[in-house]
């Protein structure tokens, strides 16, 4: 899943901030005088070299070399992405260069194979081939005799996760990596499947997928090869929703790029960055104790960018950051970084659905080693009056069908705040079955993955469960934490499913999302149980009744002792007015809306999603980029396979000389036996439809 290119065509430019404001220190590491920063050199920039990888095919490399590194060689930081360097990224990579290249390093933004201007063709995501050409252009660039041998690699999203990928490789010039919003488990923690179970964000981040996999080349960079290299792109794309759902469980198709399968595979250092906000933080803690490399870790309250999006804030000033950390690990200079603690994270004391777009009020905490031996999982026992510390007498629960049950949570992953926070749950709560705590006789701080170890039944073969935790305010208002998905046909593994037995009790743990929260005193915890989450996750094949053993079932939250004037070290916050700037700069989208309607008489609720045809100009190359998005979701309640996603997107890049745009359609509809996914895409030049191509695929759906 891509961060800087999810509807990047209607995004505006990542702004990021100078300034930083520097916090105190925390025990019981000591303190140290802040590192310097280098002082600031010329840089020179340029547009496109190639990289010839073993096979023979060429690679387009962006490059920022400081001046002088010809007789002082410097380490380089590559960033190798699906998005075209030349018109896909290029706003953000120019801001990230402008600010981190003239601290003395190279910065190399590379297009994989079959994307941007390279040659080849790509076919899906983290392939093997675009691993090796990585581990080629690393030796590549180590070889540059401006280059002093030391190569890093950075990335948000896909490549967050190829720089995991390929420091499992351990290629002999990477010394470290910055993996930002990724994830060591494709399956349990990407876009496709949430707790084994199919989500909307499949399609949605599939659809514009399909673009980027025929984007097409530049001609000032290729020259009249370039319709030649779009055609070809356009023919063999893939289908790839439908192979995507034939995967429905942990199999060899999603363990490839999954380093979970082997930490100790990974040698170099890692800087694992994400926030709170965003779905993949799960993955930081898991790395932080998995892996035996160096490593640090950061989470705060953003969503799914870099730190200095600070979307929702407050942001981080991160050149700083990564400075001292690439200075450490490519130049050999001790700037302290290492001896910090492992993890820092932000702690929530409001919910950001209560309070954007102004800054999450919080606080940083800091832990010298993860998993931490401060933090102790406390039990709320899920009991007839409610939860408690005890455990009460056992009786079941039953969970009536409601495939509407989900409409105040829609969105797997938030891009636009103001549109994809969970709203207000007292909805989704009253259709759920609510167990709420005793209000709180003082605050309580949860850090990490909280879990529900359930005693549950389903009336059918093929059931999920949804458990959301929320704050229930003295004001009546319940608001969003987190929350575990689990279908329980995966109960045991999610290689290995089977089929539940109708009417039988299961033990099962959800696991939850990763969640950074303070409990105020005088608020409830709230468990909400469901079995649909609708339109995030696809129904199920039938109506199912879920029902839960009170007294054997509980919550387990990881909590954290509060204490009183912790700090974190040298933590660079963004000034207001530029965090303020990076908000609105990258996040909020003009026109963008969602309307729901329903339900009507028939039952039927419908979403539309619309982000309307928008243009920008990108000044340096001279060529306006141009880029859609609709989606429509709808569902009949009391009717699971009436449900329907149709998600629509695409972008095109248009001046004198170039104006081609691609438009493609995914519509998953279902019955109790198959998905049925519906793929097509247009291809446009000077607004002349050139390509057409339309493919179905009837799937079945034996665990799902």
């Amino acid at each position: 899943m891509t961060a800087e290119n999810c509807n990047q065509p209607m995004r505006r430019a990542l702004l990021q901030a100078a300034s930083a404001v520097t916090l105190g220190s925390l025990l019981p590491w000591t303190a140290e005088a802040a590192w310097p920063l280098p002082e600031k050199r010329p840089v020179e920039m340029t547009e496109n070299i190639w990289v010839t990888v073993r096979d023979g095919t060429r690679l387009a490399c962006r490059l920022w070399v400081p001046k002088g590194a010809d007789k002082a060689p410097v380490g380089v930081v590559l960033e190798a992405l699906p998005y075209s360097k030349r018109d896909g990224t290029r706003g953000r990579d120019n801001a990230w260069a402008d600010q981190f290249c003239p601290y003395g390093f190279a910065y190399a933004r590379l297009d994989l194979s079959g994307s941007g201007e390279s040659d080849g063709l790509l076919h899906d995501e983290y392939l093997a081939q675009e691993q090796q050409d990585i581990v080629d252009a690393i030796a590549f660039l180590a070889r540059q005799p401006w280059c002093n041998g030391s190569v890093g690699m950075r990335g948000i999203s896909w490549g967050g996760f190829n720089s995991l990928q390929v420091a499992a490789l351990n290629p002999p010039a990477l010394k470290a990596i910055v993996t930002a919003c990724s994830t060591d488990n494709r399956y349990m923690d990407d876009a496709h499947y949430i707790g084994g179970v199919l989500g909307l964000t499949c399609l949605h981040w599939g659809t514009m997928f399909r673009n980027v996999l025929v984007d097409a080349p530049d001609p000032r960079i290729v020259g009249d090869r370039w319709r030649d290299m779009w055609m070809d792109r356009l023919r063999n794309l893939p289908a790839v929703h439908a192979e995507w759902i034939r995967h429905a469980t942990y199999d060899a198709y999603w363990k490839h790029g999954s380093v979970e399968q082997d930490y100790g595979a990974i040698k170099c250092a890692v800087y694992a960055v994400g926030g709170q906000v965003d779905a993949y933080s799960a993955a930081i803690p898991r790395l932080l104790e998995g892996l035996s490399a160096p490593r640090k870790g950061l989470i705060g309250s953003w969503g799914h960018q870099f730190p200095d999006g600070g979307n929702p804030g407050p942001g981080l000033d991160w050149v700083v950051e990564e400075v001292r950390w690439w200075a450490h690990w490519l130049h050999g200079v001790d700037t302290g970084i290492m001896r910090e603690p492992m993890l820092r994270a932000y702690i929530n004391e409001r919910t950001p659905s209560e309070v954007w777009p102004a800054d999450t009020p919080g606080h940083w905490v800091a832990e010298a080693q993860w998993p931490s031996p401060a933090i102790r999982n406390r039990v709320w026992h899920l009991n007839e009056a409610g939860l408690a510390a005890q455990p009460g007498a056992e009786a079941q629960r039953t969970i009536a069908p409601h495939q509407t049950l989900g409409t105040a949570k829609r969105e797997w992953l938030p891009f636009n705040m103001a549109l994809d926070l969970p709203g207000e749950q007292s909805h989704d709560d009253g259709l759920a079955l609510v167990f709420d705590s005793a209000p709180l006789a003082e605050d309580v701080e949860m850090l990490g993955i909280a879990k529900a170890r359930l005693r549950i039944a389903a009336d059918r073969p093929v059931a999920k469960v949804v458990v959301r935790v929320n704050e229930l305010l003295p004001d009546g208002k319940s608001w969003s934490v987190t929350y575990g998905v689990l279908n329980l046909t995966h109960r045991e593994s999610h290689s290995d499913p089977s089929l539940l037995e109708p009417g039988k009790a299961y033990d099962v743990t959800v696991p939850f999302a990763y969640g950074a929260h303070r409990f105020k005193k005088g608020s409830r915890i709230r468990v909400a149980i469901s079995e649909a989450l609708w339109p995030m996750l696809a129904p199920s094949p039938e109506p199912v009744t879920l029902a839960v053993t009170t007294g054997a079932s509980r919550l387990e939250l990881p909590v954290r002792p509060y204490r009183a004037g912790e700090s974190v070290g040298d933590l660079p916050a963004l000034l207001r007015d530029r965090q303020q700037s990076a908000k609105i700069g990258f996040m909020s989208v003009e026109g963008e809306t969602i309307r729901q309607t329903g339900p009507d008489a028939d039952g039927k609720v419908t979403v539309i999603r619309n982000d309307p045809a928008s243009r920008f100009t990108i000044d340096d190359i001279a060529t306006d980029r141009t880029g859609q998005t609709r989606m429509e979701l709808s569902i009949v309640d009391g009717d699971p396979t009436s449900s329907v996603w149709r998600v629509t997107a695409g972008w095109g890049s248009t001046r004198a000389d170039w104006d081609f745009r691609t438009l493609a359609t995914t519509e998953l509809r279902m019955t109790s036996r198959e998905f049925i996914v519906t793929e097509t895409m247009q291809a446009f030049e000077r607004d002349k439809v050139v390509f057409e191509k339309t493919e179905e695929n009837r799937i079945e759906r034996r665990f799902s």
